[in-house]
């Protein structure tokens, strides 16, 4: 009887650390973690967001991969993999069956939108590839960028179709007109130039800014052309007439993204300081603004139907909004920027980050996820170590300061000053009761 028992048991067992096993290594798998890496904290820094065109679906483009998300609860769908740096750009086709990406890596890649299968790769940009779109039909991708060259792709083959030169300055966006006989691009020349797709010929002269140009967009009906970026105003043209229209002022500060609602009768546009406008197309006026983001506007998009807006930031959020209310839908968190360190608590259950954004972020080990986030020392953080206790954290910092912190509250304890260069090394006594920091040639000691 015992011998039986035994038997089952080590069955049972078997089975047990098998599939254990199997979901380790599917959730490694599917989140694109190295393999003996247990969890991911953090999901990369935003650069650009996608609606899908039926609206169940958002893709964000971030220094990782792109992330899938169910557009009504927020739920995380995927993680895609295979580009070997940050992702600059996502477009959908029109018909949602195709996702588009590009990135610092110089590829364009396909992927099959509803399993996340990687289609098909593209190469022939020399430089990091910032943005790529569909042509309506969904036939042609264009893409855009460091090299100074508008590409236009076959999507079915990959083949190269076009490679458009003129610009000066790296290619920041590429859009559509709606009757995919024209292309609009934007650039650092501080010029929008637009392009016979057929022939890859310039169409006019082009249009002007007053400074580099970030994003660019046509209304839906392809008659208007609204131009953002360095500059603290949106121009509005029309295409056909190739007159200025409106010039909209109300920001405060330099434009980052652009974009028309799918009626064509609101723009959307956001600034470096995180702040959110929407206009009235016919007479250039300011509907509402947007607030709650505390840092610059990557990308704004609308819903198919317009009555959401999903905007992500550099405050490491991507939010979804009430286009009626201004109303704030839903919160997207995890997302982080380059990480210059790390430190444990003594009992390892806390984990301490600092970025490059300044930030301090405490994440519970075991669940992976964000418990607080500290504002920094205006500076990167170089280093950070915990009290023996696990009661405080020291950081050091690019600002030549040490920082103590209250482990459990987040609270700024006290900043020990006295270095002239940036501190890039801090470590507690085994007894908890010195400090020390190290920064150029000088070493200081703190009692604590």
């Amino acid at each position: 009887m015992k011998k039986t028992l035994f038997a089952i048991f080590t069955v049972l067992l078997s089975i047990f650390t098998l599939t254990s096993n199997n979901l380790a290594q599917d959730y490694t798998t599917r989140w694109g973690l190295p393999t003996a890496a247990k969890v991911r904290l953090g999901k990369g820094w935003i650069t650009e967001i996608s609606y899908s065109p039926i609206g169940n679906r958002i893709a964000v483009a971030s220094s990782i991969g792109i992330w899938i998300y169910d557009a009504q609860t927020g739920e995380e769908l995927d993680l895609l993999t295979g580009h070997t740096s940050s992702v600059w750009s996502v477009a959908f086709s029109p018909d949602g069956s195709t996702l588009a990406s590009a990135g610092t890596d110089r590829s364009i890649r396909l992927w099959d939108a509803h399993t996340g299968t990687h289609i098909r790769t593209m190469i022939g940009h020399t430089g990091t590839v910032l943005s790529v779109a569909f042509s309506a039909d969904g036939k042609t991708l264009a893409s855009g960028g460091f090299d100074r060259t508008v590409r236009l792709w076959d999507v079915q083959t990959g083949a190269s179709l076009q490679t458009m030169t003129g610009h000066t300055g790296r290619v920041t966006c590429v859009v559509f007109n709606s009757d995919d006989k024209t292309l609009a691009s934007g650039s650092w020349d501080k010029t929008v130039r637009l392009w016979d797709v057929q022939t890859g010929e310039p169409l006019q002269i082009p249009l002007r800014s007053e400074n580099n140009v970030l994003s660019v967009a046509f209304s839906p009906d392809g008659q208007k052309l609204a131009i953002a970026g360095f500059t603290r105003t949106i121009q509005l043209w029309d295409v056909q007439a190739d007159m200025l229209l409106h010039i909209l002022t109300g920001h405060a500060i330099h434009i980052s993204s652009v974009v028309f609602s799918p009626d064509g009768k609101t723009l959307a546009t956001g600034d470096i300081k995180g702040f959110i406008s929407l206009w009235d197309v016919q007479t250039g006026a300011l509907l509402r603004q947007l607030t709650g983001h505390t840092r610059e506007i990557r990308n704004v998009v609308f819903s198919p139907d317009g009555k959401t807006l999903v905007s992500g930031s550099r405050d490491e959020t991507v939010r979804l909004w009430n286009v009626q209310t201004g109303t704030l839908l839903h919160q997207l968190t995890g997302y982080t920027t380059t990480i210059y360190s790390v430190g444990f608590s003594p009992d390892n259950l806390i984990l301490a980050s600092g970025d490059a954004e300044n930030n301090i972020r405490l994440w519970d080990v075991r669940m992976g996820i964000s418990l607080q986030t500290l504002s920094g020392s205006g500076q990167e953080v170089n280093s950070i170590v915990f009290s023996p206790d696990g009661k405080k954290f020291a950081t050091a910092n690019n600002a030549r300061t040490v920082r103590l912190w209250d482990t459990q509250t987040g609270e700024d304890i006290r900043t020990l000053e006295g270095h002239k260069d940036p501190v890039k090394s801090v470590v507690f006594s085994p007894d908890g009761k010195i400090l020390a920091s190290g920064s150029g040639t000088i070493l200081c000691v703190y009692g604590m």
